[in-house]
């Protein structure tokens, strides 16, 4: 590092002689030196500072330090700041009439309307019905989630000291959002909770922990199906990894645990769950919204704009699935190709060596393209990405400046309540600047290949 280097050539500080016999930190004054060199002690703490900020090795401290941030700031929210009641009431009313009995999805209603959540939602709502004494202990349900928002910073903070090339100041802006704050403890949304899982299998994959990781994504999915923009790289890397024996076995596994987790419900009404929990027809409402907030109410609900941004989505994820994720292996033939025809050792050797940056560049553009192609993102979706964005900004070449200015601007935008055409347009700009840079890309892809050969 620069000001380790200088330490250690400037006699002044690292106490080494320069062309005279005596230390300049030792010798006496001379009459003709007028400025006293600056001492150690004035240095030593910039120079630690800056490599527990740069230093990947040093970033398990720093998370450490961002943890013990964490704890007590969510108690001062929690303790200082009200509650702000949105859907835990309407939770709670749709997973009490599953407890009574009701297994029509239709039927399951609160005061938002039914119930739109696959079956792993009602499951853990309803154990946090228990937990909060039926719903009404909000404050035990704002500790729970606390915990919740705990425990996700230690897996997100795993997942990102698996990448040797991050540093650890692209930690602190994980811990930065107030908007993701209010989302976990003043909020208590189901979001975080599928996120958590997702974390968790990205994770496992990480570790190559294969069926693991299939198995937390899959309960990922069954509590929000936001999950499943993570499913074109998730479906990717698996071929990569496991070729067409081991990706047919991880997704026969996730199918089952949907299979599995809604018995209760298509045993006796198939048909009204899967219209509900996986309702992808279902058009979320203008007035919510905090992107496209620019464009009239009537041009946002039509169909040619939905239209519009599926095809958008389409066609610039699979400009990033031939063109950029399979660019180091050859084009995106080759990958199939490898899939069919390479044997379990090969496929294990590359799993071996394949990259965390690509794993978690694939995962999260992934996911962020769906971001920014989505029609309508409500507020609490904000949790979807935010902590995958310090991330990605890393993975580009925008300067470290410039990427502060635009996850503030992100951040700000998601903190203007209701949202106007002025925030929705930095919004829009800031995901539209993010993902040309994620297409450019840091580098040319070469590391991948070069710890493969």
């Amino acid at each position: 590092m620069a000001i380790n280097n200088r330490a250690r050539q400037t006699g002044p500080i690292s106490g080494q002689q320069g062309s005279s016999s005596s230390s300049p930190i030792t010798a006496p004054p001379s009459a003709t030196t007028s400025v006293q060199a600056p001492s150690l002690s004035l240095f030593r703490p910039i120079e630690l500072v800056t490599q527990l900020l740069t230093q990947h090795v040093h970033i398990w401290k720093l998370a450490g330090l961002l943890f013990l941030f964490e704890i007590l700031l969510n108690i001062v929210i929690i303790k200082k700041i009200p509650y702000t009641e949105i859907d835990w009431v309407a939770y709670m009313q749709e997973v009490s009439g599953y407890l009574k009995g009701e297994t029509d999805y239709t039927k399951l209603r609160g005061d938002t309307g039914p119930l739109v959540y696959p079956a792993g939602f009602v499951y853990i709502y309803s154990t946090l019905y228990y937990a909060t004494d039926l719903g009404e202990n909000i404050l035990r349900g704002q500790w729970i989630f606390m915990g919740l928002y705990m425990i996700t910073l230690v897996v997100v903070f795993s997942i990102y000291a698996k990448d040797e090339s991050i540093p650890p100041y692209v930690l602190i802006p994980v811990c930065l959002s107030r908007r993701l704050h209010s989302i976990y403890v003043l909020r208590l949304f189901n979001d975080p909770v599928a996120m958590l899982f997702l974390y968790a299998a990205t994770l496992a994959f990480l570790n190559r922990r294969w069926t693991l990781s299939s198995t937390l994504f899959s309960l990922a999915v069954s509590i929000k199906m936001n999950i499943l923009l993570f499913f074109p790289a998730f479906g990717f890397l698996l071929w990569q990894t496991q070729g067409i024996v081991g990706t047919v076995i991880q997704l026969t596994n996730m199918v089952l645990i949907q299979v599995f987790l809604s018995l209760p419900f298509t045993l006796h009404h198939p048909k009204s769950y899967l219209n509900k929990a996986f309702e992808f027809s279902r058009v979320f409402q203008y007035q919510w919204t905090v992107n496209w907030k620019f464009l009239d109410e009537k041009t946002f609900l039509s169909h040619g704009w939905a239209k519009c941004l599926l095809a958008g989505h389409f066609v610039v994820l699979f400009a990033f699935v031939f063109l950029r994720w399979s660019r180091s292996e050859g084009g995106i033939f080759t990958v199939i190709k490898k899939g069919f025809t390479a044997s379990p050792t090969v496929l294990s050797i590359h799993a071996q060596y394949m990259q965390p940056t690509h794993v978690l560049t694939l995962l999260f553009t992934s996911n962020f393209i769906g971001i920014v192609f989505a029609r309508s993102l409500h507020y609490q979706f904000y949790a979807w990405y935010f902590m995958t964005l310090p991330y990605l900004l890393h993975q580009t070449r925008i300067p470290v400046v410039l990427s502060m200015l635009l996850l503030g601007a992100i951040e700000w935008s998601w903190n203007v309540f209701p949202a106007t055409a002025e925030s929705s347009g930095v919004l829009v700009a800031s995901h539209l600047i993010i993902l040309v840079g994620l297409w450019v890309g840091k580098k040319s892809d070469k590391d991948f290949q070069k710890k493969r050969n």
